[in-house]
């Protein structure tokens, strides 16, 4: 399959069928499409995304799934900026139950497991994730891209430079851009080798890079685009949002909205969001913008 990233031309046909196999189900990316994120850890950098007691995650799911996300990410080890690493038996514990109440109250839906951990990946796959969703791309667990590609569960291969607890002490690049590109060049062809194609690129906003690393990421988003595989943008809520702005999380809707919009200009296919409607919202503009110039 191939995509196509940044700006479509003139008349593009937006019910071409795009799809990319997510375990049992494909997921059609002729049009960007939102993953909404549901985290199951108590130490989130933003509060609101916490969804610990069974009741209030499915609920938050059913919203989410209504207001038109089309992936669910689960996330039960919180990977912010000098987040403490959880056992695998912890975050393992954290996410199954959860996982499995999802699958059984929304089998429609394409369910993402955010972990780096190549068992979890498997067990997640097996009780019914269709993404795995590694913010290591394969760095932090040497088995991940062995054990995915026995899998049909699409990967998202995300840059980091250092590990969570790590990644944000004084972050250092030549050439932020063609390092990131270099590392998904090495990463795509080992998959590649493996069999592993049904894969998802994500630059990793905020994994080891500093303000200026990631404005720089954004404006050269379209960069990316030269691997034909469908682009992540997750930036919502972000501290490359408050620290402009002078907001917190609790306060960064309007700011990830302004970078939600410059990501689909320049060729994202998901957004990751905290806040699916107004990430919709986003997406059904500038589609209108696109078709309409």
């Amino acid at each position: 399959m191939a995509f196509t990233a940044g700006l479509p031309d003139k008349g593009m046909d937006f019910s071409q069928t795009c799809l990319i196999s997510c375990g049992s189900k494909q997921l059609d990316l002729s049009q960007p499409r939102i993953m909404g994120i549901l985290n199951l850890t108590p130490d989130s950098f933003y509060a609101g995304s916490r969804h610990n007691k069974p009741d209030e995650l499915l609920r938050k799911a059913a919203e989410m799934i209504d207001e038109g996300a089309s992936i669910l990410d689960l996330g039960a080890a919180s990977t912010r900026p000098g987040a403490q690493t959880v056992s695998e038996e912890e975050e393992k514990n954290r996410l199954m139950p959860a996982l499995e109440a999802i699958v059984k109250a929304f089998p429609e839906i394409i369910i993402s497991v955010d972990t780096f951990r190549a068992n979890i990946a498997l067990a997640s796959y097996n009780a019914g994730a269709g993404i795995i969703n590694d913010i290591s791309g394969g760095t932090l667990d040497k088995a991940m891209f062995s054990t995915v590609a026995k899998t049909e569960a699409a990967y998202v291969l995300m840059h980091i430079k250092g590990t969570p607890e790590t990644m944000q002490t004084n972050p250092e690049y030549s050439d932020v851009v063609s390092e990131i590109r270099e590392f998904f060049s090495e990463r795509i062809l080992a998959l590649n080798q493996l069999g592993k194609h049904n894969i998802i690129i994500d630059p990793g906003f905020g994994f080891g890079k500093t303000l200026a690393d990631n404005y720089k990421i954004m404006n050269n988003l379209d960069a990316f685009g030269s691997f034909g595989l469908p682009l992540l943008s997750g930036i919502s809520r972000k501290s490359m949002i408050n620290r402009v702005i002078g907001t917190a999380p609790s306060e960064a809707l309007n700011g990830t909205t302004v970078l939600n919009t410059i990501s689909l200009m320049k060729g994202a296919k998901i957004l990751r969001v905290h806040d699916v409607k107004p990430a919709m919202e986003a997406i059904k503009l500038v589609k209108e913008y696109l078709l309409q110039s």
